[in-house]
């Protein structure tokens, strides 16, 4: 039985890399984002609208504990998953935490390139947003290092970041 859980900040590449992962090991792929959509029937930022964050949060914790039972999973996380409740410490003991660290400089050039606007990003200027970035950043990476694994995706783009990050996962988990 194994399980892969991706977390990292938004515009890390969670979801691109864990899909690229799973494919790769022939394992099923799990976004939690995707998946509270599913059974919620609205969108996160529906949910965040309605809900307000705590409420979001609520109900992500509540979701990430059936998806995380599933097993020959590679589960990616949304960026603040790890942060709340007992979120960080569950998901160690369920699977192989792999982080995705970049820099914020590398996040915001991942999130301008995005097509999905981002709750937490709505309505910033880019200097509100690397802002933004930098501060929440700072709050979130003493939960994401408490990851198994640390995998830096600074440097690569695209295509090569998925192929060197799927290889380099794979590498650290013996898989």
């Amino acid at each position: 039985m194994l399980r892969i859980i991706i977390i990292g900040y938004m515009g890390a590449g969670k979801t691109t890399v864990g899909k690229a992962l799973a494919k790769a090991l022939g394992l099923d792929f799990y976004d939690l984002d995707w998946y509270i959509e599913s059974r919620m029937r609205k969108t996160v930022p529906q949910l965040f609208a309605e809900r307000g964050e705590s409420g979001f949060r609520d109900i992500e914790h509540r979701l990430l504990h059936e998806v995380a039972e599933f097993e020959n999973v590679v589960l990616s996380c949304g960026g603040g998953t790890p942060c709340f409740f007992d979120n960080m410490e569950y998901l160690n003991q369920q699977g192989e935490t792999v982080y995705l660290d970049a820099t914020p400089e590398v996040l915001f050039k991942h999130l301008k390139m995005g097509k999905t606007v981002r709750p937490l990003l709505k309505d910033k200027t880019p200097e509100e947003t690397v802002a933004f970035i930098q501060k929440q950043l700072g709050e979130r990476r003493p939960f994401y290092k408490q990851s198994k694994y640390t995998l830096d995706v600074n440097l690569l783009d695209s295509y090569e970041k998925i192929n060197i990050s799927v290889s380099r996962i794979r590498d650290l988990l013996g898989v």
